[in-house]
């Protein structure tokens, strides 16, 4: 297991597959994790459609929804969110990657109106790239001694649903 935590801050917009020479497996992955919050705050729903994984079995948990776990029922739930006028703009902080093989998991916090949530996200490799197969995020009620808030910038103003 590979553990790499902070984001490298890339000078052009990745995508899912985007290779780039001298990449290791934990930076193409924050780099995916990356685009995914870009589709999210840019309302891009192409691209939140094409970091989603297309053979692996995906699930999605927003926080206060069920569980939804076939690929249309999580793009339509995109689809929505994406189309509200009122949903939140989101910043994503503290990434931390743990490198399974092809298989990787991105814990972070993800800032919004009215709170933080925590979050994870499940890569798996397909087509050359890494692929969103799951995401979960929940509100964070306790926050450990190790952060310092006064870091982050105020969250914009917003809801999710």
């Amino acid at each position: 297991m590979y553990v790499m935590i902070g984001a490298q801050r890339f000078g052009y917009i990745p995508t899912a597959t985007t290779e780039v020479p001298d990449m290791t497996d934990g930076d193409a992955v924050l780099a995916a994790n990356l685009e995914f919050y870009r589709a999210f705050a840019t309302r891009d729903l192409g691209a939140m459609d094409a970091i989603w994984a297309r053979r692996a079995p995906v699930a999605c948990i927003h926080p206060g929804w069920p569980i939804l776990s076939d690929r249309d029922a999580i793009m339509e739930s995109w689809r929505g969110i994406l189309a509200n006028p009122d949903a939140p703009r989101i910043a994503c902080y503290d990434e931390r990657v743990l490198l399974y093989g092809d298989t990787a998991l991105v814990v972070c916090e993800e800032e919004l109106d009215g709170g933080t949530l925590v979050a994870s996200n499940l890569f798996v490799r397909e087509e050359g790239g890494w692929h969103i197969a799951h995401h979960q995020a929940g509100q964070l009620v306790a926050r450990g001694p190790q952060r310092r808030r006064a870091e982050r910038p105020p969250p914009p103003s917003s809801r999710l649903n």
